[in-house]
């Protein structure tokens, strides 16, 4: 209860823009979970079937396993070829990347919005003080220190994205490896 009344005690005394700069930082918060939870689980679902196929062919199957990415490429082209793989991996790329580009944007910009909303309350700050003919370092701190609550919820939404961002570009990078060493593997066996 005692936080819930800090907020709105913080809010009631912010300006719109903080209000909005602090709403749009809630946003890319929640947006950025959502993503990478959702993304993790999917390159870690597809990491496992990848991986799985890999070990099929490494046992002697002659084709990749039904739910492999290969085995659905191999079926379009109507077999194995060097440009059958090579459409093949572009198109794993894609797929396995997809939403870094929005992580990559938020763990860049969230610092500046926090720092444009501490930079807004603090010249609203000073703009009161102007108005006031005595004010001390009682009235300028906790003034200050309020307007860095911003730039702190920028770079708290900083961290997490481009963690977020490292993590699930390391999960993708695994899952072409185990593409590529199938191409290569069903490739060689082709040719020899």
């Amino acid at each position: 209860m005692r936080a819930i009344e800090l907020l709105l005690d913080y809010l009631s005394r912010s300006s719109a823009i903080t209000i909005i700069v602090l709403a749009l930082l809630s946003l890319y918060f929640i947006i950025v979970n959502w993503v990478f939870f959702y993304r993790y689980f999917f390159l870690s679902k597809w990491l496992g079937r990848e991986k799985e196929s890999l070990e099929a062919l490494y046992m002697g199957s002659k084709t990749p396993a039904h739910n492999s990415i290969i085995r659905s490429c191999m079926k379009k082209a109507g077999g194995i070829s060097k440009e059958m793989t090579e459409f093949c991996k572009f198109a794993s790329t894609k797929e396995a990347t997809s939403g870094l580009t929005f992580l990559s944007i938020t763990a860049s910009t969230s610092p500046f919005i926090g720092l444009f909303g501490t930079v807004v309350s603090i010249l609203e700050t000073f703009s009161m003080l102007g108005s006031v003919k005595m004010a001390s370092i009682g009235v300028i701190a906790p003034a200050i220190g309020e307007a860095l609550v911003a730039t702190a919820a920028g770079i708290f939404v900083a961290i997490f994205a481009y963690s977020y961002h490292l993590t699930l570009k390391r999960k993708g990078f695994d899952v072409l490896s185990y593409i590529q060493m199938q191409c290569d593997l069903l490739l060689t066996r082709k040719e020899g």
